[in-house]
């Protein structure tokens, strides 16, 4: 699972970097899209490093490749990509709150 601890880590910097370029660089829908994409990543890279602690198999993965689909959508249309990409934006949240049901999942079970 150290390959998850790796990319959260990545998905926490890269997340970082996107709020600071729509503070600084973009501006209007792209530092939105930028400011948007940035939360969301930074959030589920946490929330998979606290899955991973709690023993979790799944959602720390439905965390990281969420948050990069969600947010690697984002950014790419923040960066000129077609705007199409908007439509692989929902399957990216999907995981995102898969991930939130498997964790819940997997503390429920925990505590019985």
């Amino acid at each position: 699972m150290r390959i998850v601890a790796v990319l959260a880590a990545l998905s926490g910097a890269m997340a970082v970097a996107a709020g600071a370029f729509a503070a600084h660089k973009a501006s209007g829908q792209a530092a939105e899209w930028l400011r948007t994409g940035g939360q969301y990543q930074l959030i589920h890279a946490v929330a998979a490093l606290v899955a991973l602690r709690m023993g979790e198999r799944i959602s720390p993965w439905l965390f990281v490749g969420g948050g990069a689909l969600f947010a690697g959508t984002l950014y790419a249309m923040a960066f000129g990509g077609p705007h199409w990409f908007g439509a692989i934006t929902p399957i990216g949240g999907a995981a995102l709150i898969a991930g939130w049901l498997c964790l819940a999942l997997g503390a429920w079970r925990r505590s019985a």
